[in-house]
């Protein structure tokens, strides 16, 4: 059996994931899933909505995947997945990278995994050797958790944005699945958002980044290079993992044509269907406050140049003029 191929969005939240996980979903041979490491919390055990507006229980297509995971514990897989990947695990993880051991320890709720993406590409993508699923996960030791597993062919996007952009967009009062609902996303601090910006986008270029440690498997994207060319930047993800879509669902360079999705959690976004903008979202260069500013830019400056990204405020948003990968 050909190994399955994953996509995997690393990086902070609130940097443009379910945006780009939900456009490469509209391209032939790529299934968007979207943050599958909560699929056992919150698709099975809460029921949330799948993409296509049903609760994940009731969509056809995640029955057929959850009938090849009946011996799974949902909520022990759940429970275990958040101590194993718990930030205070950080530096031993990457001590265990860098002397070539595997990342994640090792547990037996793995096959579970491992079947999970199995399964997906089964149903998902009628097993076809060419398909990719997209899983916009983002935290990286998960992301390193699967590139440890029988039969995954592991890729690594990584989606970076301002973290400016990202601290403002963490305070805004957002539904977890839409208006309808009543728990809101998480809203960290400035400070705290600042924090795990820095730690998460540095894991992602550690464990990935570099020819070195994974020749051919990482590619850097920032958020503000997507917005600015969607088509461009959507081919060259889909040619990073060996695609070449003969179709891409953008009619005008700065519209998209999105379809429903069986994403099973994300930004409340992931239910946008039709005829959809595809815009840059700078509320913030005007209103983040000034104090604001200055506490994240100090905690992740080291970083902000690396990626891009000016110390001082900006008037407006431009695309890079490179892009690594």
């Amino acid at each position: 059996m050909s190994p399955v191929r994953v996509l995997y969005l690393a990086g902070s939240g609130r940097s443009g994931s379910t945006l780009v996980t939900t456009v490469l979903g509209q391209v032939p041979g790529f299934f968007a899933a979207g943050e599958l490491r909560y699929l056992w919390r919150r698709g099975i055990l809460e029921n949330r909505p799948c993409g296509c507006g049903s609760p994940v229980t009731d969509c056809p297509l995640w029955a057929r995947v959850r009938a090849d995971l009946t011996d799974a514990d949902p909520a022990g897989i759940a429970a275990r997945l958040a101590q194993r990947l718990r930030l205070r695990g950080l530096p031993a993880l990457l001590r265990r990278e860098r002397r070539g051991q595997p990342p994640v320890a090792g547990h037996p709720d793995d096959t579970h995994l491992a079947r999970l993406y199995a399964s997906i590409a089964e149903h998902a993508l009628a097993g076809r050797s060419d398909g990719v699923i997209v899983d916009s996960s983002k935290l990286p030791p998960y992301g390193a958790l699967l590139g440890s597993l029988p039969g995954i062919d592991l890729y690594v996007l990584h989606v970076v944005r301002d973290p400016r952009a990202t601290a403002y967009s963490w305070r805004r009062r957002r539904p977890l699945d839409g208006p309808a609902d009543d728990q809101l996303m998480s809203r960290p601090p400035v400070g705290k958002a600042a924090l795990l910006w820095l730690v998460w986008n540095t894991a992602t270029v550690r464990l990935w980044g570099g020819r070195r440690r994974a020749p051919g498997r990482y590619l850097r994207v920032r958020y503000e290079d997507f917005v600015a060319d969607p088509a461009g930047v959507t081919a060259r993800i889909a040619g990073f993992v060996g695609a070449n879509p003969a179709e891409l669902p953008f009619p005008t360079p700065a519209t998209v044509r999105l379809t429903p999705t069986h994403s099973v959690a994300g930004n409340p976004s992931r239910h946008r269907t039709g005829l959809v903008d595809v815009v840059a979202d700078t509320e913030w260069v005007g209103r983040l406050p000034t104090r604001a500013y200055a506490v994240v830019t100090g905690l992740t400056a080291v970083a902000l140049t690396r990626f891009g990204y000016p110390l001082r405020r900006p008037t407006a948003i431009s695309p890079a003029t490179r892009q690594e990968g």
